[in-house]
């Protein structure tokens, strides 16, 4: 899957958030802005994506998202609670008038062709904020660099419009 297999999805999400009057606020790791250019590519997205940080150093992840350094120290950035705290942390860097994002997305892994830390290329973690929960959804992807990178992106989308058909479900 690549992000040009799924523009549909993406257009869809952007409705579905502007729609539900959600906003969205992406942290972004491996994918290097990507999912954030991807939302954005859409007409209309200014009134649903808040804005994305990219954080590609694992430094950046503490001092512009508040991952917390203990963590980051004992685990690495490619860490399920890693793309948590992206997510949460992102809502409120983003904030616009003093209002959080809705919804966080975030994304951390190794895209390779090496691994990193331990971690083998295609080990990524998506965080999801919403409210008070927060969760990470593992992936293990196959392909050269920009093929995990692009997979990611799709998959995040997928990831954020389930989540949103759940919320509008409520």
């Amino acid at each position: 899957m690549t992000i040009a297999d799924a523009p549909e999805g993406t257009a869809a999400l952007v409705a579905a958030l502007t729609r539900a009057g959600l906003t969205i606020a992406v942290a972004e790791s491996l994918t290097g802005g990507l999912l954030t250019a991807e939302l954005i590519r859409i007409p209309g997205a200014s009134l649903c994506v808040a804005g994305g940080v990219v954080a590609y150093q694992t430094e950046l992840k503490h001092t512009l998202l508040g991952v917390d350094l203990a963590l980051l120290a004992e685990h690495g950035p490619v860490h399920p609670e890693v793309a948590v705290q992206m997510a949460r942390g992102v809502r409120d860097r983003l904030a616009v008038d003093g209002r959080p994002a809705d919804l966080g997305v975030a994304t951390t892994g190794v895209a390779g062709p090496d691994p990193q830390g331990g971690q083998a290329p295609g080990t990524v973690f998506l965080g999801l904020s919403r409210g008070a929960e927060a969760w990470a959804i593992p992936l293990r992807l196959t392909g050269d660099r920009a093929a995990i990178r692009a997979q990611t992106v799709a998959r995040a989308v997928e990831a954020v419009q389930t989540l949103i058909a759940g919320a509008t479900a409520e």
